[in-house]
């Protein structure tokens, strides 16, 4: 059966790459805007916890064209950010953020018109901050951080409504959200 499937896909791929074009050229400029879902931490608090999902904005360059016949090579910076908290009813919770911000580089291969798929590295710099609230004992007054170098890889895809609108879905952010959706413009 796997082999089956695999045959399947790579015939599915052998037709439609040679008819489609490069919705991603040499430079042309995308904003991508997104929010993440899934992931994350601390997501099995039900009570007192609120969260600021993942926030994230990326701009993508087109350098290179013509890679592998049709594809495309692009280079750009990415930022995001997500916070949450959590308060118990006996005076005590906690509070993080998370920070990242890094250059990232996209391959563009056309696999269906109108339809925007890559897939990409982010390698960038991640700063995370947390503290304890309230005044429970000794369980209070805690604070941390941690910072470093961030590597993801990620694929995505971007729709094209018009010729410079588009929704998009990103896989693979890293710890922070299983998978980002929203809008791009294309300048």
């Amino acid at each position: 059966m796997k082999k089956v499937v695999i045959t399947l896909f790579a015939a599915f791929l052998a037709f439609n790459l040679s008819a489609q074009d490069n919705m991603f050229t040499k430079g042309e400029k995308v904003l991508n805007l997104g929010i993440g879902f899934g992931g994350g931490y601390y997501s099995s608090y039900s009570s007192g916890y609120s969260k600021i999902p993942f926030l994230s904005a990326a701009v993508d360059v087109g350098i290179i064209d013509g890679v592998l016949d049709v594809g495309s090579v692009g280079v750009g910076g990415y930022i995001g950010y997500s916070s949450a908290k959590w308060e118990s009813g006996y005076n005590y919770g906690w509070k993080e953020s998370n920070f990242i911000i890094g250059p990232r580089g996209t391959f563009h291969y056309p696999l269906v018109d109108k339809l925007d798929t890559y897939a990409g590295i982010l390698l960038g710099y991640q700063s995370v901050s947390w503290k304890e609230t309230g005044d429970w004992g000794i369980y209070t007054g805690y604070a941390g951080g941690s910072s470093g170098i961030y590597f993801s890889g990620f694929v995505g895809a971007r729709y094209y409504f018009t010729e410079s609108l588009a929704v998009m879905l990103e896989l693979g952010s890293g710890g922070l959200a299983l998978a980002n959706v929203g809008v791009s413009f294309k300048f």
